[in-house]
């Protein structure tokens, strides 16, 4: 079986967590404090502050950027539901915009037709769905324009750049998601990476109980969102491996686009000036179902993200919204197996599987 995803853990994450076990200090410490400032340093920013997954890290920043109640964020329905959730946590109201068609991220095009348009909006959270970053040029012009700050959703771009820059360093806060299957994992675990340090500041009492520098004050409302020790350590690790698990990545990935150019799926696009960390290679097929079945019988794994946009799910039956591009891509999308695990025959293997369907 060629599994879509596969977890790396070698011996020296168990070293590594064998060592905080032999420690005792299990919870939120020095193990922490460290990642942090490794994992902020690589994506060029000043400030990170660890949570404990992906959705507490975009629940964090956007209560630390100051959104709440009565606000309204521009985002995309074609992500994981953890993105539009996180506006709602903070009892803010997200606010759809559809997508690119070819990058499957905001369009800037309607992200300023909803500026000029509609009510005032109070933030923008763009995804790097898949590990291809956003337009972010023309976003940062548009939120420089109308005030407002963005804030990356780089659960699945860890060591994305765009025109040379490393995703994290791009809006005002950027969040990052360490679950298994990611790009790099803490076994579970999330981080929030800023410039600014009063973002920083109101994070990092948040994911504390609004607790402050100063022993047992609590400043603010706030949750139990740290990082265990456990967490951080593995991270450690595997941050030193990134930058060869995403070039391991990208070479699987240019194999499977170059073997299927002349078959009828279309495959990822990768604008000039960005680098596409491939967390999933995703190509569109108009007879998903059919291929998903074949490759299925050849023993690989293949999977949708995402079959249901979020402001079609029931928990957002409430939401009077049409994305026609979202809904049509959501008809369309098959990822396929690109982790650095793969061998080059099982690369071409999955390649000869696609081929042989459509012959």
């Amino acid at each position: 079986m060629i599994n879509i995803a596969e977890p790396i853990v070698r011996q020296e994450e168990i070293d590594r967590v064998e060592g905080v076990l032999r420690s005792r200090q299990l919870a939120d410490g020095p193990e922490v404090r460290s990642f942090e400032d490794e994992f902020s340093d690589y994506c060029g920013v000043q400030y990170g502050v660890a949570t404990s997954n992906g959705t507490t890290a975009l629940h964090t920043a956007l209560h630390a950027l100051g959104i709440g109640p009565g606000d309204r964020v521009l985002t995309t329905p074609f992500s994981f539901v953890a993105s539009a959730n996180a506006v709602r946590l903070v009892g803010a109201t997200p606010i759809f915009v559809d997508i690119d068609p070819e990058t499957y991220t905001l369009d800037p095009n309607a992200v300023q037709v909803a500026l000029e348009e509609g009510p005032p909006i109070d933030a923008i959270l763009t995804v790097h769905l898949y590990g291809l970053p956003s337009d972010m040029g023309a976003l940062t012009d548009l939120a420089a324009e109308y005030d407002v700050p963005i804030v990356e959703d780089a659960a699945q771009a860890h060591g994305a750049r765009y025109r040379g820059e490393t995703v994290g360093s791009l809006g005002d806060v950027a969040c990052f998601s360490f679950y298994p299957t990611k790009n790099m994992t803490t076994g579970e675990g999330g981080m929030v990476v800023t410039d600014r340090p009063e973002i920083a500041e109101r994070a990092a009492q948040f994911v504390n109980h609004g607790r402050s520098s100063a022993g047992y004050e609590h400043v603010a409302l706030g949750h139990n969102f740290r990082m265990m020790s456990l967490s951080a350590a593995i991270g450690r690790v595997q941050l030193e491996r990134l930058p060869g698990l995403v070039e391991k990545r990208r070479e699987n990935a240019s194999r499977l686009t170059e073997a299927l150019c002349d078959t009828p799926v279309v495959t990822p696009f990768e604008p000039d000036g960005v680098d596409h960390a491939y967390h999933q290679y995703t190509i569109q097929s108009e007879d998903r179902a059919e291929l998903h079945s074949a490759l299925e019988r050849r023993g690989i794994q293949s999977a949708v993200y995402y079959p249901t946009p979020i402001h079609k799910q029931p928990a957002y039956s409430h939401v009077d919204h049409r994305a026609p591009v979202s809904e049509r891509v959501a008809e369309r999308v098959l990822s396929l197996p690109v982790h650095p695990e793969l061998s080059e025959k099982a690369v071409m293997d999955i390649a000869a599987a696609v081929r042989e369907h459509y012959t």
